[in-house]
């Protein structure tokens, strides 16, 4: 009775409830014929002719699950690829539905990126080294989000840190470094990172065109990290550290034990939103030849004609992977927000 309340207690509501309940019955019989009932799923691409115009082209995605999620990586040694993106996923799964905090938390969202480059690299204990052109898919969007993220998160804590400093020569340094990375686009940094970086290298010293590209994505998000974390610091009240430097803490720390674990808890949902838009990001890593999802699904429907027409349903299959991947984000950045402690407002 409370939901229908809700729903219809007010001439408003009523209004809004009506329209959404006549645009659901409008939809949604069109939808479940297009995507269920006259879907074709197997991997026939004369049915999926056949079937063109009135229901879905499933095939696509049996078809081409392989070369969208993992890319090019050699058939042979699709194990590792799978396994790497097990200890991410896993990893933020985990720290979404369970009560982690402070250094076992940073430790499970750390370690898996670390352990998934060599797992995919190889060139070690019997396993075949791969080359970083052929990683790409869901691992390689993964990596880079995770890997970007741990980079990014504790070098913005020290810029924010470094851009109240008392040290003048330090906070404009900083604050050029941050004007800079949020005045031009992530495109802008990546072409930098992958075509004009190494023109400025010693000769004979050669980066890897993934590492460049991640230490871009690193400084980049960096930036945007560390005007959050500033934020949370100017909120929490200077009043805090004088009651820790009562109780015999020092500078530092009053910093990590109550200050800083109270920022990053009010900037839950904000860290959040930026984990989310560098997931989404990592798909113009696409324009300096590193195919994650959005380009290997190019890649395997570009070459051949075949299966060419259903794009839209791969699309649909890869909007939903993104969309699975965000709402894990999220989940995770609302554990967060319940395991920090949060700030009580100061009572008279």
């Amino acid at each position: 009775m409370n939901g229908l309340r809700r729903l219809f207690g007010d001439p408003l509501n009523a209004a809004l409830s009506l329209g959404v309940l006549a645009a659901a019955a409008a939809l949604l019989p069109a939808l479940v014929r297009w995507g269920l009932l006259e879907a074709v799923f197997q991997p026939d691409t004369a049915a999926c002719e056949a079937a063109q115009g009135r229901g879905a082209c499933w095939g696509v995605v049996a078809e081409k699950a392989r070369f969208i999620l993992l890319g090019r990586y050699p058939a042979d040694a699709l194990w590792r690829p799978l396994l790497a993106a097990g200890l991410i996923a896993g990893s933020w799964l985990v720290a979404a539905l369970g009560r982690l905090a402070g250094g076992r938390l940073a430790a499970l969202l750390v370690l898996p990126p670390l352990a998934a480059i060599p797992v995919l690299g190889g060139g070690f204990a019997g396993l075949a080294a791969v080359p970083t052109e052929l990683w790409g898919g869901l691992p390689l969007t993964l990596l880079l989000t995770a890997a970007g993220m741990a980079g990014a998160l504790p070098l913005g804590i020290a810029v924010a840190y470094g851009r109240r400093s008392r040290l003048p020569v330090l906070r404009g340094l900083l604050t050029g470094y941050v004007e800079l990375a949020r005045g031009i686009p992530l495109v802008a940094a990546l072409f930098v990172a992958s075509f004009l970086l190494p023109l400025f290298f010693p000769d004979g010293m050669a980066v890897d065109m993934l590492w460049r590209v991640l230490i871009a994505i690193v400084l980049f998000a960096a930036a945007y990290l560390s005007e959050i974390v500033r934020g949370g610091l100017q909120a929490i009240p200077p009043g805090q550290l004088d009651a820790a430097a009562a109780l015999g803490f020092t500078r530092w720390q009053a910093q990590r034990h109550v200050v800083l674990p109270q920022v990053l808890g009010a900037v839950a949902p904000s860290l959040a939103n930026s984990a989310i838009a560098l997931f989404k990001d990592t798909s113009l890593v696409t324009i300096v030849s590193l195919y994650e999802l959005t380009g290997s699904l190019g890649l395997a429907l570009a070459g051949d004609p075949q299966w060419r027409p259903f794009y839209l349903e791969a699309w649909i299959f890869l909007a939903a992977v993104y969309w699975t991947g965000c709402a894990l984000l999220a989940r995770l950045s609302r554990q967060l927000g319940r395991t920090a402690p949060q700030r009580r407002p100061a009572t008279s």
